[in-house]
Formats: C-alpha cells, sequence, structure tokens
C-alpha cells in the first residue's frame, strides 16, 4: 500500500491559489501560499496556546512579561525597558500588563537602587512558581502541536525560518 504523501495533500490556500490562476493567470502568487498559510497556521496555534495558558489565568501577553523575567536569570528582575525591548513592546502596553500581573501579585514593582527616578520589575515567588509551571504546560502544547513534523522536517523549517527573519532582522 502506498503511503500518503504530504506533498499530494491539499490545504486550503491551494484552493485559493487554484482561483487566482483561473482568474489572473499571470499573477505570480506563490508569496500568498506561503503568507497565507503562516497567518492559518499562526491562527491555530495562537487559539491552543492561549487555551493552554488560559488554564494558568494568564494572557498570552502576561506570560511573556512573566517568561522574559524567568529566562532573564537570578534574580528574575528588569527594568520596565528592559523588559519592553526584550518582548518589542511599547512602554505603555507594557504599563498595562505590569499593572494586571502586579494586581495578580505575580510581580512588584521595586524601586532602582541605583537611580530613583527609576524601578525594577521582580518576580515574586507566586509568580516563579506560576511560570515554573505554565512554561512546561506551554512547551508541552508547542510539542503537541509541531508533532506532524518529523525530526528533521522541523529542523529544516526551523533553519529556513531563523535564515528569514535573520534577514529580514538585519534591515531593521
Amino acid at each position: 500500500m502506498k503511503k500518503n504523501n504530504q506533498n499530494d495533500q491539499k490545504d486550503h490556500v491551494d484552493a485559493i491559489l487554484r482561483q487566482w490562476k483561473t482568474e489572473k493567470p499571470d499573477l505570480q502568487a506563490q508569496p500568498m501560499g506561503i503568507f497565507g498559510r503562516l497567518h492559518r497556521i499562526h491562527a491555530f496555534t495562537h487559539q491552543t496556546i492561549k487555551e493552554t495558558l488560559a488554564g494558568y489565568g494568564l494572557s498570552i501577553d502576561e506570560f511573556d512579561v512573566l517568561a522574559t523575567l524567568r529566562r532573564s536569570g537570578a534574580p528574575y528582575r528588569l527594568t520596565p525597558t528592559q523588559l519592553y525591548t526584550a518582548a518589542m513592546l511599547s512602554s505603555g502596553a507594557m504599563t498595562n500588563r505590569l499593572d494586571k500581573l502586579e494586581r495578580k501579585q505575580l510581580i512588584q514593582r521595586q524601586p532602582d537602587e541605583s537611580d530613583r527616578r527609576s524601578v525594577i520589575v521582580a518576580l515574586t515567588d507566586a509568580g516563579m512558581e506560576l511560570i515554573d509551571k505554565a512554561v512546561e504546560s506551554h512547551v508541552e502544547t508547542e510539542w503537541e502541536l509541531l508533532k506532524q513534523l518529523e525530526g528533521d522536517d522541523q529542523e529544516q523549517l526551523a533553519g529556513l525560518l531563523r535564515k528569514w527573519l535573520v534577514t529580514i532582522e538585519n534591515k531593521q
């Protein structure tokens, strides 16, 4: 029995590309295939990850802040500027996230001893406990989402995405 080849399978984006080929045969629409698939994959995976984190009472944005603090290493403290730079956010967006996390007692703002005008954002013990559990579950969810790709495919996809992202980032 012939094994079903993944390249023979058609997805929603293939139907869109066929329509463009029929309606506008001169249009070189291949980029639509890549971006359309990226968009649909993001929509499906984002929802799954959002549901996983909701089980911990966290939004994706709150998770990002806690994860940034956690991966920064001991003493798990950063300035708001360091946080929003690492998370690629505006300072206004970061302030709102910090306010929510502080109300949940997952972070605390502390005076910056080296600059009295500034504060340091630190994980609380409760924040550390929660992010350690949530990140484990988050990674399990990501592994589950990737399980359709065999190991070599995962490495190849990661390499291609890295190459593309480095090129884009270097233009910024």
